[in-house]
């Protein structure tokens, strides 16, 4: 069985900087033989979490809306891919809402006690962020990963790694980053052999 990746876009904004360096790394992972899948949020009718804390006796969100199927794929994916710019230092509305929902396996896993994934399970999957940003600085991603951290442990992926490019700004865009794209495309192969090489030593 092929080796399944999603990838997430949680920008506002279609094809622009951020979708772009993500269907680089999905060109790549299906390249590698992946069966590849690409979600636009801002296309979906969703809600954001409502803090009703219902989940945590239930283990079921009681909001029923377009994130519920999204949460069915994303469970049933080996590889996770996130994309969001940084919005005022951190991700996007749309990724964010999209994170807090994952209350209900919060609530399974650490409330009721109903949810466990194994090492192996956290081994053989792989969650990816990609991100992009106009501004130059070295530390304009670091607020967005504890978000990311605590997504992929919730869902039970083992945060692989980061693609992301600052300086959008100077270099006029994505396509004119000299190393990006590439590096994109890269690690989406790289994560597909990983997951295949993970499976065969089980």
């Amino acid at each position: 069985m092929a080796v399944r990746v999603l990838g997430i876009s949680g920008s506002p904004r279609r094809h622009g900087n951020t979708e772009t360096l993500l269907d680089a790394f999905l060109e790549g992972a299906r390249q590698a033989g992946a069966d590849t899948e690409k979600v636009i949020l801002r296309s979906l009718r969703y809600s954001p979490c409502k803090g009703c804390n219902l989940c945590h006796t239930s283990g079921e969100c009681v909001v029923r809306d377009d994130i519920e199927p999204l949460y069915e794929k994303i469970l049933a994916v080996d590889c996770l891919a996130v994309a969001s710019p940084i919005y005022s230092m951190g991700i996007t509305a749309e990724l964010k809402g999209l994170i807090d929902r994952a209350q209900f396996l919060w609530a399974r896993k650490f409330i009721l006690k109903i949810l466990y994934f194994p090492h192996t399970h956290i081994r053989r999957h792989k969650g990816v962020f990609i991100s992009t940003a106009g501004l130059g600085w070295d530390h304009v991603f670091d607020a967005a990963f504890p978000a990311i951290t605590a997504f992929f442990n919730t869902i039970g992926f083992e945060y692989y790694d980061n693609i992301i490019a600052n300086d959008m700004d100077r270099y006029g865009g994505i396509q004119g980053h000299p190393t990006a794209l590439r590096e994109a495309y890269g690690k989406g192969e790289e994560v597909v052999r990983e997951i295949e090489r993970l499976g065969k030593a089980e």
